[in-house]
């Protein structure tokens, strides 16, 4: 057995959704605080996916419920049954 284990899937997702205006304006303000903030210009689509990311992991419940193996939920792609 190596004692590298195969490496998780890396292959991006792309994702469409759709948001309201007053959200689309927090985005865009967002956008433009993290250019004052670091002086680096990056667009929305750029930051959601590490913004998403810091949510997730700050979501205590949801870290937890992941911890203690959530059922019903869908991992990998499959729907988890219940046992």
């Amino acid at each position: 057995m190596m004692k590298l284990a195969k490496l998780p899937d890396r292959k991006p997702v792309r994702l469409t959704v759709t948001v309201n205006a007053d959200l689309n304006r927090k985005l865009r303000d967002y956008a433009a605080l993290y250019r004052e903030t670091y002086g680096e210009s990056e667009t929305v689509a750029e930051l959601i996916p590490f913004m998403l990311e810091a949510f997730l992991e700050n979501d205590r419940a949801f870290v937890r419920a992941r911890k203690e193996g959530m059922t019903g939920i869908v991992q990998e792609g499959r729907q988890s049954k219940p046992s």
